[in-house]
């Protein structure tokens, strides 16, 4: 990392975060945002209470470290297996089996292009974004350094209607997605 990456990372560890807000680092730059609505907040306990706590360490809001990137992302919802865990505010990458991201109307870009692209270059095994809006889920699996475009990227992509099963290997599960809300797109 450059002087400049040091000093935003100092910036953002000391950042002052407002109550109601969160806020992330994503290639260099600290993104604040306001907290999730109802829908967002039911759609994240859904998938928690889903996947076995007596296999899975599930968390909410915890920050990755992600090697070679100028990046300090915050999902949704991490897990992790059991003993895999670390201490601390930062939990690296090789760590985590999967991360979930719920899309605003102000996240789309960040969690479907950037966080996709930050995600694969950690080397988490898989990334399930989650759209209200659109009404899907998206699986992405077998994360790749760098992909065709010369970009980090998954190699697998598997998209589910709200409402129909989401098989998600990795965790020996099926994702009911029969309970999850929509939300009316942003005027």
């Amino acid at each position: 990392m450059t002087a400049v990456d040091d000093r935003v990372i100092r910036v953002f560890e000391d950042l002052v975060v407002p109550e109601g807000f969160k806020a992330e680092l994503i290639r260099g730059e600290i993104v604040m945002m306001a907290g999730p609505d109802l829908v967002h907040n039911m759609i994240v306990t859904s998938i928690m209470d889903q996947i076995p706590p007596s296999r899975w360490l599930r968390v909410q809001t915890q920050d990755i470290a992600i090697p070679a990137e100028t990046s300090l992302p915050q999902p949704d919802l991490v897990v992790l297996e059991h003993g895999a865990q670390s201490r601390g505010r930062l939990v690296p990458s090789s760590a985590v089996t999967l991360v979930v991201e719920v899309v605003s109307a102000t996240s789309r870009h960040r969690d479907c292009k950037e966080k996709r692209e930050i995600y694969s270059a950690g080397g988490i095994p898989v990334y399930l974004i989650v759209d209200p809006v659109l009404a899907k889920c998206v699986l992405l699996t077998d994360p790749m350094e760098v992909s065709a475009s010369g970009r980090p990227d998954y190699q697998d992509e598997r998209t589910a209607r709200f409402g129909a099963p989401l098989p998600v290997p990795a965790l020996d599960l099926t994702l009911d997605t029969s309970g999850f809300q929509t939300i009316s797109p942003a005027p």
